[in-house]
């Protein structure tokens, strides 16, 4: 992934040291202590399944650059990560002059994990359906992320953790749909809801 961010912002970046400081910054941040999940591994995850999409996007170029900033400020103990990644993506977007209306689409993808709810843009409802495809992988891949889940939040006994959970899966449970896109939706709804259910009911 190092080279494709390379290469999209140096389309508007000149300065290839701004760059790859750019580039080593994102790797530091999603390799920072605690985060099992939200880490590099979930990005080149999420970059495969982007792929598997990408005939269906319109700005490709917006959902990479939102891709690798999602989840670059992640801590559990703030409710307003997907606001201050946002807002580093911007800076860092700005310092390497990517244009702004550029700028303005990816900050609409980034903020869009908050809520994964249905969008009018079809580009966010790809992207946020390929963030929660972990959900409808087979059980052991869904077992290890919740595990992993768990371990990011690992500061919170079984007391506190557990209600909070529940309620996360209740809400994705209780969605009409939790793919908006007909490709996701086909793909992975059925064995999600699997999961999510089982998770729920301790099962899993």
């Amino acid at each position: 992934m190092e080279q494709e961010f390379v290469r999209l912002c140096s389309r508007y970046c000149s300065n290839e040291v701004l760059v790859l400081q750019a580039w080593n910054e994102i790797v530091t941040r999603y390799a920072e202590p605690g985060r099992h999940y939200h880490n590099m591994n979930h990005l080149t995850a999420l970059r495969a399944e982007l792929e598997a999409v990408k005939s269906h996007i319109n700005c490709w170029d917006e959902v990479l650059l939102a891709l690798y900033y999602h989840d670059v400020v992640y801590n559990v103990l703030r409710n307003d990560n997907e606001e201050l990644s946002a807002v580093l993506a911007v800076q860092k977007m700005q310092f390497m002059a990517v244009p702004e209306e550029m700028i303005v689409r990816v900050q609409e993808l980034i903020l869009a994990t908050k809520s994964h709810s249905n969008s009018h843009n079809i580009d966010v409802n790809y992207f946020t359906d390929a963030d929660l495809s972990v959900l409808g992988k087979d059980a052991e891949t869904y077992r290890a992320y919740a595990r992993q889940v768990r371990r990011e939040y690992g500061i919170y006994p079984a007391l506190l953790y557990r209600p909070g959970r529940k309620k996360v899966l209740a809400h994705f449970l209780q969605m009409e749909r939790i793919y908006k896109t007909d490709w996701f939706y086909q793909k992975y709804e059925s064995p999600a809801r699997k999961n999510l259910q089982a998770e729920l009911d301790g099962t899993l």
